[in-house]
């Protein structure tokens, strides 16, 4: 599928089943650069940076990275409390070439660190765009997902090509409207959570209760207009 992404796309973000070498020869023969997951025992090396001695083969490597043990990474930043970003260039013995190393130490509730380890074969990437790709391949999962349970997105039965392209863009564009009409009704567009298993939760909610005013002949004014409507609206959603 090489051919049909703009020649601008330059990262394919995978999870950590990838990491391996015939994988990565693949996507380097395709003119880009991968971004994935690391195993918490990957065989990494520190490359060496010292004085080079002048009889002998230049030494590469300066011993085995201890993903356990960042105190040899560079500190970035703080994402959020108890989570730190550290980064470092590293030899890949699994890709056989440099990559750029993200990892994320979280403070446990035990008081133990778990590091979550990251990584690009791009070496000009900073480890906090290293963390915004990897991080933005889960917006788009949710999307495939969304579509899949809550607008048909895979229960299309034509075969055309025409029509099912029709069916894919109809379900991803309902996805979307939702998505932007939450949007627009929420308070608070920071903390802005969206479900689309609560939006129809909630659209269903509103459909049933303008069914019950209009069979059962009830003032539309005084239930639209009571200060519990959106808890009625809400019943059954879930709690963000």
């Amino acid at each position: 599928t090489r051919s049909l992404l703009p020649e601008s796309v330059r990262y394919l973000v995978a999870d950590g089943y990838y990491y391996r070498a015939k994988f990565w020869d693949t996507v380097r023969n395709s003119n880009l650069n991968l971004i994935s997951k690391l195993r918490s025992d990957a065989n990494l090396n520190y490359l060496y940076t010292g004085e080079r001695n002048k009889r002998g083969a230049p030494r590469k490597y300066d011993g085995k990275v201890d993903c356990k043990n960042l105190k040899n990474l560079t500190f970035i930043k703080e994402v959020k409390p108890g989570v730190k970003l550290y980064s470092l260039v590293v030899w890949s013995v699994c890709l056989k070439c440099k990559i750029r190393l993200a990892c994320l130490g979280e403070v446990q509730p035990n008081g133990k660190t778990k590091n979550i380890l990251l990584f690009s074969t791009e070496l000009a990437l900073t480890g906090e765009q290293i963390l915004e790709y990897y991080q933005a391949r889960f917006q788009i999962e949710f999307i495939f997902r969304d579509a899949k349970q809550f607008t048909g997105l895979s229960s299309g039965q034509c075969r055309s090509g025409q029509r099912l392209n029709f069916h894919f863009n109809a379900s991803l564009i309902a996805l979307n409207l939702a998505k932007y009409e939450a949007y627009n009704r929420h308070l608070s567009p920071e903390s802005f959570v969206f479900s689309m298993a609560s939006y129809k939760r909630q659209q269903f909610n509103r459909h049933i209760l303008y069914t019950f005013i209009d069979k059962l002949d009830l003032d539309p004014d005084l239930i639209l207009n009571h200060p519990n409507l959106p808890s009625v609206l809400s019943y059954g959603t879930l709690a963000a």
